[in-house]
């Protein structure tokens, strides 16, 4: 009888864990090429210089969407950059507070640009 409730407690946990598992959004979304890695505040301060040139950036994920997480911003300064994951990761995790280095390349947004991500990894 101790076997029998033994594997059955072993069976629920292993079971459990991998549900677990699958219901975990993912943390990786897109293909990451190896591209150049470039600092935040150098997107901020020339976006032009890096219109369509796939970059490597790396910081702390601030005000996500709240609705899906499909973009968050970068802190610079006193300025932001926009991350747009909707074309990789329409609903990201919530990851605010959190490390993201995404993949991607600038392009024009409203009066300004915003990093189109094609890979994101959050930490």
């Amino acid at each position: 009888m101790k076997t029998i409730f033994g594997m059955c407690a072993v069976i629920l946990a292993v079971g459990g864990y991998f549900l677990w598992k699958s219901m975990q959004l993912p943390t990786v979304s897109g293909t990451f090429i190896g591209a150049r890695r470039t600092e935040v505040a150098l997107l901020v301060e020339k976006p032009k210089e890096y219109l369509d040139k796939t970059v490597l950036i790396e910081g702390q994920v601030l005000q996500q969407c709240k609705a899906m997480g499909c973009f968050f911003f970068f802190q610079v300064g006193d300025k932001q950059l926009r991350v747009d994951l909707e074309q990789i990761a329409m609903n990201a995790p919530m990851r605010e507070g959190h490390v993201a280095k995404v993949e991607g390349h600038m392009v024009p947004f409203g009066n300004g640009y915003q990093l189109l991500a094609t890979a994101v990894e959050f930490q």
